[in-house]
């Protein structure tokens, strides 16, 4: 099983599942599932001629589950050991939800050596929290809430969560079976690391580490997202990286990388080969 150490405070295992050749696309996932959910990327990208590279954030899918460090400072070192040890140069990152935010963090804290393109896909930055001088945002009493549910009840949380993941009817059976997976994989994670993440996501302020892209950066997000609402995510990140592109792909949830596979694989690989 392929993994890396990663090194200071609250140090793990951090696994990566690895398949084709050629120029490095890394597929980070998002919360509160694992590599796994990359499984029609996966396959696009490598037949597509790309070495691809997903790997399971700190306390998800086979990554160790240490007591601490699930913070993005911390994910972004994680990554940064993984495009060392695995010396990945001129590679593509590509974040999905929370993932987003560990491209953007890596790429404040470490730039672009190792990077020659972005792609944050219903993602979480430049800020989801409403503050003061984002009022725009969502209000903390959302993520109290969430944590709230997982802490008192994970799986029950879980139940209701993923039907608005991904906009589907959970009395439908094929809608049935993509909830039921997605459990599966949600069901595995660190207790500690799901709840931890909640406050990870909902109060990181990306907005400083979005100013130091640099590179073609491609920005994916459904225009019907319940969970990361285009309007404070996707638009404004659009806005504040300098020559991004936003595609907006019509009627798709949260979880577009399932339902709408297609389309997505469709627009990284356009966005690769540009």
């Amino acid at each position: 099983m392929p993994k890396i150490s990663t090194s200071g405070t609250h140090s793990t295992k951090i696994y990566y599942y690895e398949q084709g050749e050629g120029q490095p696309v890394v597929l980070i996932h998002g919360w509160p599932l694992s590599h796994r959910m990359w499984e029609s990327q996966i396959t696009a990208l490598s037949e597509a001629g790309y070495r691809v590279i997903a790997y399971d954030r700190r306390g998800f899918g086979e990554s160790g589950r240490p007591a601490g460090g699930y913070d993005y400072d911390t994910f972004a070192d994680d990554l940064n050991e993984l495009m060392i040890q695995l010396d990945l140069k001129d590679a593509a990152l590509a974040g999905f939800s929370m993932g987003g935010g560990e491209v953007a963090r890596y790429i404040g804290r470490y730039g672009t050596e190792r990077v020659s393109r972005a792609m944050l896909l219903g993602a979480v930055p430049p800020f989801l929290l409403k503050t003061d001088d984002n009022p725009d945002g969502v209000d903390k009493s959302v993520f109290d809430g969430m944590l709230e549910g997982v802490k008192k009840d994970r799986v029950a949380f879980l139940q209701q969560f993923f039907p608005n993941f991904y906009n589907l009817d959970a009395a439908s059976a094929r809608d049935s079976d993509l909830i039921a997976f997605s459990k599966w994989i949600a069901w595995a994670a660190s207790g500690l690391a799901t709840q931890q993440c909640i406050v990870a996501f909902g109060m990181t302020d990306f907005r400083a580490d979005l100013g130091k892209f640099d590179v073609p950066t491609l920005i994916v997000h459904g225009d019907s997202d319940k969970i990361v609402p285009i309007e404070v995510s996707g638009s404004r990140s659009r806005e504040m990286i300098r020559g991004s592109k936003l595609e907006v792909i019509k009627g798709a949830p949260h979880g577009f990388a399932a339902t709408h596979p297609q389309q997505l694989n469709a627009l990284m690989l356009d966005f690769l080969r540009s």
